[in-house]
């Protein structure tokens, strides 16, 4: 459903939450290795973070990826996505046709059109905060 680059962006960003809780930069290395991400791969990913506003980047010595405390309960998942995938995934067809819609419907369109529409509530509904905070507290995780 997201593309490769957009499961990197999420996971990254979560991690890059759970560790501005604390106060703490993460650097892309750190990331990468987080996320089990090719840190080039990661790189890319985060420039389009920040480009987007979802995420800080810090230079100097004590560097790294941040976002505001005050901010991390007000990113919806649904910002992240978009800033990697963009607004595909709520229109995109179950079977990956190029023309599928209400006039011209693929054999699953209307199965998987109240697929799509949960999901854009799900990323819309979702932020950082409660991600993180998951992830923080044990109840989750993001490495296997």
């Amino acid at each position: 459903m997201f593309s490769k680059a957009c499961e990197y962006g999420i996971r990254a960003s979560i991690f890059i939450a759970k560790n501005s809780f604390d106060g703490k930069r993460v650097s892309p290395k750190e990331i990468a290795a987080e996320i089990d991400s090719p840190q080039a791969f990661t790189a890319k990913i985060l420039q389009a973070l920040v480009k987007n506003n979802i995420v800080n980047s810090v230079k100097g010595a004590y560097g790294g990826f941040e976002i505001d405390k005050k901010d991390i309960a007000l990113i919806k998942l649904s910002q992240v996505v978009e800033a990697i995938d963009g607004d595909a995934v709520y229109s995109g067809c179950g079977l990956g046709l190029s023309k599928c819609d209400e006039n011209h419907p693929c054999p699953v369109h209307d199965k998987f059109k109240v697929i799509r529409d949960g999901l854009k509530v799900m990323l819309e509904t979702t932020n950082l905060e409660e991600l993180a905070l998951g992830i923080k507290s044990g109840a989750s995780f993001l490495k296997t």
